[in-house]
């Protein structure tokens, strides 16, 4: 409380409310955070306004008193999940989309890996020719390359053609069949020039290791 000079009243001063409301937030963000970490970073099914209380140790009612709601708890705890990975998308240029690219997987490969449900024996023999067929082309015009560096690049090209590529251009871009073809035969394009150049995939950057 401060006193004003003009009427004498006292004046409620907020900035020591702010700060013991920040403290009671960041236990609340962090507990998010820890359940998140424990479970593949695609499930987020226990984060959820009960269980971030009790890992933080307070009741429902003080996480309300931050956030409306699970979304909005939910956002916070991506936005620290980001913040820890040094991702800024905010200001990402095209120069340092590798670099977040890198950053992201690295974040992900500290969580859990998600657990696939068994494909039918159909597919995994589908999967096992493709493999095969990619290993193949890239090995023609990768002579001289590591083992490990041909089994990375026709992994690459094995990503990009798969089904999980052309639904995330279809669905989350809303790209027309065709336009999802382009993009994808356009990068898969790119892919094979580099291949028959020679041009191996690089290692990775000091920077982008050292996060």
């Amino acid at each position: 409380m401060t006193t004003t000079p003009e009427t004498g009243r006292r004046r409620y001063d907020g900035t020591l409310r702010r700060a013991r409301a920040a403290e009671t937030r960041e236990p609340i963000v962090t507990a998010g955070v820890d359940l998140v970490r424990a479970a593949s970073i695609r499930d987020w099914r226990s984060v959820t306004v009960r269980a971030v209380a009790e890992r933080a140790g307070v009741n429902e009612r003080t996480v309300y008193r931050h956030f409306t709601g699970e979304r909005e708890l939910r956002d916070a705890v991506m936005q620290r999940l980001e913040d820890d990975a040094g991702i800024d998308l905010d200001s990402m240029t095209l120069g340092e989309v590798d670099d977040v690219a890198a950053r992201i997987f690295r974040h992900v490969a500290d969580h859990p890996r998600a657990t696939r449900r068994p494909l039918d024996p159909t597919l995994v023999e589908a999967n096992r020719r493709q493999h095969d067929a990619l290993l193949t082309a890239v090995s023609e015009h990768a002579v001289g390359w590591s083992a490990a560096d041909r089994r990375l690049a026709a992994a690459a090209l094995d990503v990009l053609w798969s089904v999980a590529a052309y639904e995330r251009l279809a669905v989350d871009w809303e790209l027309e069949p065709e336009e999802a073809v382009r993009a994808v035969t356009w990068v898969i394009g790119l892919v094979e020039t580099a291949i028959r150049d020679g041009r191996r995939p690089p290692r990775a950057s000091r920077r982008s290791a050292s996060g």
